[in-house]
């Protein structure tokens, strides 16, 4: 589902990277004591410098390293919107963090934990489904600094309000609509959250239109798993296949997840064990050197392939 990995500084350099976090509070500090107009400016460029980050870490090959630097960063984000609640970089930034922080760091880990502790694994999936909840409201309220009334307008009429987003919306309403979507995955048994895929189904469809083969595929993969756990999709497995080559195609078979996605959501729901091993394969194949800018993507994916391969016997009946 989400498979960008863009928290952190805009720093030049792993070497110098704790330098700049530093440099950035001590601005933020310097900030808070200073005169309205030189706040207001400090706050400003720190929110700039925070809002455009994101290749360090995407970049990086220690997945820990960055599980325990995320939430620093994401806090750092909160405390600035706190001070300046309209900067749309850093709701938007906030949004996609969120996101991909719960996902990589906190379902995941639920995931691997069910067999061993179902309470344990239930309290991440609770945590998740809150920071998702959070990264969602992050987007609309970055999308509203844009569009104001624009939540209003979705609850009242969702492709008039959709209409109005242009092509460079199309990133915050993609993480904007991941993470709603992700959060309904986890609230499968309350029927008021599912009734917010008639929100959702129109900001898919309104992405498509707007940027189909946005970032690298990043939309077609994410709709391998949305439109085989649509209650009542129609030709699921058909528009999921498509939606898997489309990925492969765009990001020059130099990603994993479109791979794990296709096993996960079709391989097994089909009971194509040969299939779904293949896939994973493939995904556990990828050089991760050959896009630097993905290995971390490439790394977490690629974990969750060796956890996925030691499943079998529960996912598949013989």
């Amino acid at each position: 589902m989400v498979n960008k990995f863009e928290i952190g500084f805009d720093c030049p350099g792993n070497g110098v990277r704790a330098l700049c976090s530093a440099a950035l509070v001590l601005l933020l500090l310097a900030a808070l004591a200073s005169g309205c107009s030189v706040r207001s400016l400090a706050l400003n460029s720190m929110g700039d410098a925070l809002a455009a980050s994101g290749a360090g870490f995407g970049a990086d090959d220690d997945p820990e390293l960055i599980r325990a630097a995320a939430p620093f960063s994401l806090k750092l984000m909160e405390s600035l919107l706190v001070e300046a609640p309209g900067h749309t970089g850093l709701l938007g930034a906030a949004s996609s963090g969120f996101t991909q922080y719960a996902y990589a760091f906190v379902q995941q880990d639920a995931d691997v934990l069910e067999s061993r502790d179902a309470g344990a694994a239930r309290r991440l999936r609770d945590r998740a489904r809150g920071l998702y909840h959070r990264a969602r409201d992050y987007g609309l309220r970055a999308l509203e600094q844009k569009y104001p009334g624009l939540r209003a307008q979705l609850e009242a009429d969702p492709e008039t309000a959709l209409y109005r987003l242009a092509q460079e919306d199309a990133s915050q309403l993609y993480w904007t609509a991941v993470a709603w979507s992700a959060a309904i995955s986890l609230s499968k048994t309350s029927p008021m959250a599912v009734a917010d895929l008639r929100l959702v189904d129109p900001m898919i469809k309104r992405l498509k239109e707007l940027d189909p083969n946005m970032d690298y595929g990043a939309l077609h993969t994410f709709l391998v798993s949305y439109e085989t756990g649509r209650p009542g999709a129609r030709d699921a497995e058909a528009q999921a296949r498509y939606h898997f080559e489309e990925a492969v195609r765009v990001s020059g078979g130099h990603k994993s997840a479109p791979y794990v996605a296709l096993a996960e959501n079709v391989s097994v729901a089909i009971q194509d064990k040969r299939e779904f091993v293949a896939l994973l394969e493939r995904a556990a194949a990828i050089d991760i050197s050959r896009r630097p800018e993905w290995r971390l993507e490439n790394i977490i994916m690629q974990r969750r392939v060796r956890w996925l391969l030691t499943q079998i016997d529960q996912l598949f009946l013989e």
